[in-house]
């Protein structure tokens, strides 16, 4: 399937690795010429350079904090004129509801709600002008099951979900799209984060925990980047005019819903 995006260009936030790069890398497969950002830079530089290698797309790279007003100008000045944005940003840590103060919650709106909403605000005006462009926010199979443990996240992302609900019926006539991704638990960082936590509460090891969360997967095991990867960047494609704030979740099943 020709996904209609050869050309394109994309600026694919918290790329160096994980959900992130798995979304830059489908996106290259199909030609898009990226803009990538995380914060460490020496990460960065050795994904796009492989980005570049493997698909010989045009890649510039912004190593910054986004969710300071410096940063935010650095990529943003780097992205000018993009047709694509894919907002991601690492969760907060995992916790109990004792444990987060004011201040935690101001760190992860920040990261997960109003850094990709100063995003979509500063490039999706172009985009309307042009007549064409496509947004997907990474959030979290949380945003329909809250997670205890991750109550900063479930929060935070939430807030999201219900902008995106309505911002994105507003700006669907002038052809673009809004949407957002939902993963469950993918072989990532963040899951050995999480496993980590998991077997440091009960006492077992990280493979035991690992093995408990798996088993609560219909499909039994943990998602990879590259099929969460190819569902972005169908999102992103020529195809997914029609598909105007959904959230599509990408759990292996865990997340029994009807609807």
């Amino acid at each position: 399937m020709d996904l209609g995006i050869s050309g394109k260009r994309a600026l694919v936030c918290a790329s160096s690795k994980g959900l992130g790069l798995g979304c830059a890398e489908a996106l290259a497969a199909e030609g898009g010429d990226l803009v990538m950002n995380a914060r460490g830079a020496e990460a960065l530089e050795a994904s796009a350079q492989a980005i570049r290698d493997t698909y010989g797309v045009d890649v510039v790279t912004v190593a910054c904090d986004v969710t300071t007003p410096e940063g935010q100008a650095m990529v943003l000045k780097a992205a000018e004129g993009v047709d694509i944005l894919v907002n991601n940003a690492g969760g907060p840590p995992p916790g109990m509801w004792t444990d987060w103060e004011r201040e935690d919650f101001i760190k992860a709106l920040d990261s997960n709600m109003l850094t990709p909403i100063a995003f979509i605000k500063a490039l999706v005006p172009g985009m309307m002008e042009r007549g064409w462009g496509r947004v997907v926010n990474i959030t979290s199979q949380a945003v329909r099951a809250p997670i205890p443990v991750l109550g900063l996240s479930n929060s935070a992302r939430t807030g999201l979900t219900g902008y995106v609900a309505g911002t994105s019926r507003q700006v669907a006539s002038k052809g673009v799209t809004i949407n957002n991704l939902l993963p469950g638990l993918h072989a990532t960082d963040r899951a050995v984060s999480l496993d980590t936590a998991s077997a440091k509460q009960q006492g077992i090891t990280i493979e035991e925990a690992r093995a408990q969360r798996c088993a609560a997967i219909p499909v039994g095991r943990y998602g990879t980047r590259q099929e969460f990867g190819a569902a972005c960047a169908f999102l992103c494609s020529q195809h997914a005019g029609f598909i105007v704030g959904q959230n599509v979740l990408l759990d292996g099943g865990a997340i029994n819903l009807t609807m």
